[in-house]
């Protein structure tokens, strides 16, 4: 009975070839030759059917969706500009025609290999590492001598992007760099050259060169690969003077010790620098002669070493970079460790350096970790206010000069594990041999670049120009409330909290000048794109891509 009465309005059972058959458009699917759109090749069987069988493989030209059915081109403009174009090749005229056949024949492809080359630079008058259009970087020049040499192909000349471009560590506008790394698909069997690397430092100017390069396997990432990074800072040792009494910092520091009960405040009248009689009415040149013949006492070394090993473990740097929120994940940064070198003289002036050992640093990480650990102990803040800037208030960390800052190397630890287990079943003339990444084998030509081009150009620009002394007494003059945290007891004041969108009474601005590492006429001067109120703009992306 139900289905009698159900009968009259179900459709009668049909065959799939009856279905096939059909010719109602809202079920049938066309495939249209892109050449000749009005053109119906074959119909294919109905979507709507589960038991439908899935079409046999195309072997003709046209494109297909996810599901390997032929796509139509119905509607569409007919495509002339990408005619017979090859995937990644040049642009072509009008008329559709390719460069290169008007030119005459294509140079023969060269096989390339994922490659890590190990360099070094002097960051004098460029605009950091990483490659930007319009402006002079490490990158910029290195690919372009690459082109230049062969080890990059001319159809790969004008795009980074198509060799796969990637660096271990990024550096500021100016910074050096004894050892960094970058890695890309390169020609390293060039035709007619023995010595590809020679080569490419041919190509190169004097201060930036290729120590050696390394066949890494095709899955290697530059910083991704990287466990952890080595830098070092240089600073004169009379940056520790205290500030000099009756600056704008000094008052402002007095008078906010005075609502501190219990504490002793550091007067800078007492100290011995600045009790000296020639101080009375010194002008800045004259203390700055004086300053360079100043020498710290053992214990101000070791105060300096107590107060770096506050940096030491796992933080959250927010307070130590720019444009980051103290709930972002990304400020847990860990340091592995923190070393202060005995004071030692070159020249007249007396300078220590600082060794980081971190896994990874944010922009501008490292320069503002100095300034905190030299103005604490200038000031005879207790240690513990570094503790104080890993909490959620944030306060204005200057930077210190640009001039002291040195990449030593990325490490490739594991990367060399891996690669050395491989390696143990493998003989070195094995296709999937891989050395491992060691900037030790070329310590000789390191130091002796270090020395000429980093070190010399490093304290020749501070006694032609004292950078440093000018950076200090930037912060000498400056009497408002956002430094108010170096003080006797070590915490955060309020007035020293910077509140995201209030407006502040007399903020600390830093100049730009100490972002520079050359100081020649204005035409010769790297433009300095990013300050701190841009920086503080830039999002999550951008400013990950600018970490080192």
């Amino acid at each position: 009975m139900y289905d009698s009465e159900r009968s009259p309005s179900c459709p009668a059972k049909r065959s799939i070839t009856e279905m096939q058959a059909e010719s109602s458009e809202s079920f049938k699917r066309v495939r249209i030759e892109p050449e000749e759109p009005e053109k119906t090749l074959y119909s294919i069987e109905l979507e709507a059917s589960s038991d439908t069988p899935r079409p046999a493989t195309d072997t003709k030209r046209g494109k297909r969706d996810a599901a390997g059915w032929a796509k139509s081109r119905r509607g569409k403009a007919k495509d002339t500009k990408n005619k017979g174009r090859r995937r990644g090749t040049r642009d072509q005229d009008k008329d559709g025609e390719k460069e290169d056949e008007e030119q005459g024949p294509r140079a023969p492809r060269l096989p390339k290999k994922q490659s890590a080359l190990l360099i070094g630079f002097c960051g004098t008058g460029c605009n950091g590492m990483q490659i930007q259009p319009d402006v002079r970087t490490i990158e910029g020049v290195l690919f372009d001598a690459l082109v230049r040499a062969g080890a990059v192909s001319s159809d790969n000349a004008d795009d980074p992007v198509k060799v796969n471009l990637g660096r271990a560590a990024r550096t500021d506008a100016g910074v050096h760099a004894a050892g960094n790394l970058v890695s890309m698909k390169l020609i390293t069997a060039i035709p007619g050259v023995e010595d590809w690397v020679a080569r490419v430092n041919e190509e190169l100017p004097p201060e930036i060169r290729v120590w050696g390069s390394v066949r890494v396997q095709n899955s290697f990432n530059a910083r991704m690969s990287c466990d952890s990074r080595k830098y070092t800072y240089f600073f004169p040792s009379y940056l520790l003077i205290p500030p000099k009494p009756g600056s704008g910092f000094q008052r402002a520091y007095e008078k906010h010790a005075q609502t501190m009960q219990g504490v002793v405040p550091l007067y800078a009248s007492a100290h011995p620098f600045w009790s000296a009689p020639e101080s009375d009415s010194s002008s800045s040149m004259d203390d700055l002669v004086r300053k360079r013949l100043w020498r710290i006492s053992a214990d101000q070394v070791e105060v300096i070493r107590e107060t770096a090993k506050k940096f030491e473990g796992t933080h959250n740097f927010h307070n130590f970079t720019v444009g980051r929120e103290f709930g972002d994940r990304s400020n847990q940064r860990h340091m592995w460790k923190i070393e202060i070198s005995d004071p030692a003289v070159y020249g007249d002036t007396e300078w220590i350096s600082v060794l980081f050992h971190g896994q990874s640093f944010m922009l501008h990480q490292i320069r503002k970790m100095m300034s905190a650990l030299i103005l604490s102990c200038r000031t005879g803040t207790p240690g513990q206010v570094i503790d104080e800037l890993y909490g959620p208030r944030m306060v204005m960390v200057p930077k210190m000069p640009a001039l002291g800052l040195l990449l030593e190397y990325p490490i490739f630890d594991s990367y060399n594990k891996k690669v050395a287990s491989i390696n143990e079943k493998l003989e070195p003339s094995h296709q999937d041999y891989r050395p491992e990444i060691d900037f030790e084998k070329h310590r000789e030509s390191i130091d002796a670049f270090k020395q000429t081009f980093i070190y010399d150009n490093m304290r020749c620009i501070e006694d032609r120009d004292g950078i440093f002394d000018a950076w200090v007494r930037s912060i000498d003059t400056y009497g408002g409330d956002d430094l108010s945290y170096l003080n006797p007891r070590g915490i955060i004041p309020a007035a020293a909290v910077i509140k995201k969108g209030d407006k502040r009474e007399n903020p600390f601005k830093e100049k730009r000048r100490f972002d520079l590492t050359s100081f020649p006429d204005k035409q010769g001067t790297p433009t300095i794109e990013d300050d701190e109120e841009t920086e503080s703009r830039l999002n999550k992306s951008r400013l990950e891509d600018m970490e080192g």
